[in-house]
Formats: C-alpha cells, structure tokens, sequence
C-alpha cells in the first residue's frame, strides 16, 4: 500500500501545475496583446464654399516647361476624373481652352470674336467684352508675353488673365455659371549632383546583419512640378481662391523614368490638396492604444 500512496503523492503536484498553466493560458488568450491599434479618420474642411454651385469646368492652365509632356491637357484631364469620383458638383465636358493664346491675344489687343472660346454641350462661347460697349474685353496690355515658358519668372505676366473678371464672366454664362477651375502649370526637367546618406546593409563573420548610413556622391535627374490652383466665380468672374504647390522627385541618373510617368506620380500627391479645397476630405490613419 506504501508504494502505490507514494505514487499518488508525486502524481499530484504535477496535475495541479497543468491546471494552472491551462488556467494561464486561457486567461492570456482571452486578454489579447498589450497593445491594439484603432482606425482613425480625421475630417479636414473645405477651403471654400461651393454650395452656390452645380456645376464646375475645369477650363485650362497656362502650362510651361518640358515638351515631353503636354501639362495643360494632362492637368485638365486627371483633374475632371477626380472631380467625378470625389465631389458633389457635375463636371462639364468641354473643349480644353489653350490660355497662352489667350493671353497673347489679349495682349494684342485683338478685336474679341468667337474663335478662342471654349466649346462644349452645344455652345461656344465668345471672348467677353466688358461694360464700356465698344466690344472690345479687358485686355493685358503693355506685358511682354515670353513666347516659351521655361520657369516662373515666364509665367508671371500671364497670371494678369486671371484678373480680367470680364472674359471669366462671360465663360461663365455660357456654362450656366460654374465654378471655374484654372491656374498655371510649370512641369520642368530637374538635375542635380551631390552627397547623400543611404543605409547600406552589411553582415559580419557570425551572420548579423547591421544597417549603417552611408554618404556617397550622386548625380541625379528628376522633375519639378509647380502647379497654381485658381478657383474662379463664374457668376462674377472674380478670383475667389488660388493656391500654389511644389513637389520634387529625383532618380539615380543612370533610371530612365518617363516624364508622363514622374508628373502623374507627382500631381498624385497633390491631387488631395486639391480636393480639399471643394469639399470636406477625410484623413485615414490609426492610433496605437495601451491596455
């Protein structure tokens, strides 16, 4: 009977512990980790009031820079696609207005007639006159327009068309009074030479890795987009908000990386800035919360 009881004994301590490590381990799974991370989303309001519109036109740019890549019609496109998916106004389809011509026919003097508006849904619009009757609309006169635009310092004297409220007024009563979508856009080559830090990765005689910052000489080629947002009221033709943006984007100079390629990869970072000024954008994050 001794042997057997002794069994018994030792038999018992190991039965208890089992229970309280299962006993542990349940309470472990059923606590989680110390940590979890919740979905945020931040609004951000709008940078204008757009409830008096229906409609917006994206009109034009006076665009300058490369010729790999054709920024007013490129601008133009991407902008009215995003405005489909992403506000609340209807976007008018119409003819993409070429603006530099605009703008030195202004210059000109020109006598205004119907040949530089722009066309779409059935109409086409004639350059405006302003109210002193003689036909003849707000010109930019005494500017000397450069006839490449090659940096900003070209782009200044076009950015008088944008006041002339009296030819935005009348494209705005041929498209029922929108909000018209207009600015500059400078998309230009970018080349560049220097030191810079990157992390090179090494292994050492047992096989662990380390990451060390590295400064070695560069040269690199990129572009640079400058675009220039005018939001303009076409029920007045008076600028109602404009905002301008830069963004970068360099290569090692042995990447052959398409122009078309770097300006949408660009003008994607850019393209929530620009929504944000029409309608209330939402910021998707997470935070990180400690038990």
């Amino acid at each position: 009977m001794i042997g057997p009881h002794r069994k018994t004994s030792r038999a018992l301590p190991r039965f208890v512990l089992a229970c309280i490590a299962a006993t542990l381990a349940a309470l472990v799974a059923a606590c989680g980790t110390d940590y979890f991370e919740i979905p945020i989303e931040t609004p951000i309001q709008p940078k204008l009031d757009v409830s008096p519109f229906q409609r917006v036109l994206v009109i034009g740019f006076v665009a300058g820079g490369t010729d790999d890549v054709d920024a007013n019609q490129e601008t133009v496109r991407l902008l009215r696609s995003q405005l489909r998916t992403k506000s609340s106004l209807k976007v008018i389809d119409a003819d993409i207005l070429p603006l530099i011509e605009v703008a030195r026919d202004q210059s000109q003097q020109a006598p205004a007639d119907d040949s530089n508006g722009p066309r779409g849904e059935g109409s086409a619009p004639p350059r405006p006159a302003n109210g002193n009757g003689n036909g003849v609309g707000e010109r930019i006169q005494g500017v000397s327009l450069p006839s490449n635009i090659k940096d900003e310092k070209d782009l200044e004297p076009y950015e008088r068309l944008f006041a002339n409220t009296a030819y935005w007024k009348r494209i705005g009563e041929e498209f029922q009074n929108p909000l018209i979508v207009t600015g500059t856009v400078l998309f230009t080559n970018r080349s560049t030479s220097g030191f810079v830090q990157r992390d090179q990765e090494t292994f050492d005689s047992l096989g662990r890795r380390r990451v060390m910052p590295m400064r070695t000489y560069m040269e690199r080629k990129g572009f640079i987009l400058r675009p220039k947002f005018v939001f303009i009221d076409g029920r007045t033709g008076a600028t109602m908000y404009s905002e301008s943006y830069r963004e970068e984007i360099l290569y090692n100079a042995q990447q052959n990386t398409p122009a078309l390629s770097s300006y949408f990869e660009l003008m994607d970072r850019l393209v929530p800035n620009f929504l944000s000024a029409l309608s209330s954008q939402k910021i998707r994050g997470t935070r990180v919360l400690l038990k």
